[in-house]
């Protein structure tokens, strides 16, 4: 964590940069507070295993942008490539796969081995990254410690 920010997010207030159009557009936008759990290197990166977390907006897109801004893990879970998002190890994917897979776009996929659930559910079940959040839903951050002989 970042020492000079707060461990939850606050709404920003309206910058010279902005657009009177993007402060009315922020200024409409609904504050939800989740609870985040960590795991693994997250929880390390974070300090803690459990936190509320407050922002603007209500998807899951809106949480990890807000998250992100306040600490620095994108890159420990967030791939921007498909190369990015799948580990050489995996063994090849079957031509005929039995029920629905469903998989988030490119540049919305995990890391390998990270995963973003939403109260227990992976969020590619629930529409990826423009899943719906609600005042005290769980999100989890899941990266474990990986050990090799």
């Amino acid at each position: 964590m970042r020492p000079d920010r707060a461990t939850t997010a606050e709404p920003q207030s309206a910058t010279t940069a902005r657009t009177d159009r993007d402060v009315a557009v922020d200024s409409n936008r609904a504050t939800t507070t989740v609870t985040v759990r960590c795991t693994g290197h997250v929880r390390d990166a974070v300090g803690a295993h459990e936190l509320e977390f407050a922002f603007e907006g209500d998807r899951l897109r809106d949480f990890l942008e807000s998250f992100f801004d306040v600490y620095d893990l994108e890159d420990m879970l967030i791939a921007e490539t498909e190369a990015d998002a799948a580990h050489s190890g995996w063994a090849p994917v079957p031509d005929d796969l039995p029920g629905t897979w469903r998989k988030n776009p490119e540049g919305e996929q995990t890391r390998p081995y990270a995963r973003v659930c939403i109260n227990g559910r992976f969020n590619e079940h629930l529409g990826g990254f423009e899943a719906g959040l609600e005042d005290g839903d769980r999100v989890a951050l899941i990266y474990p410690f990986m050990f090799c002989c």
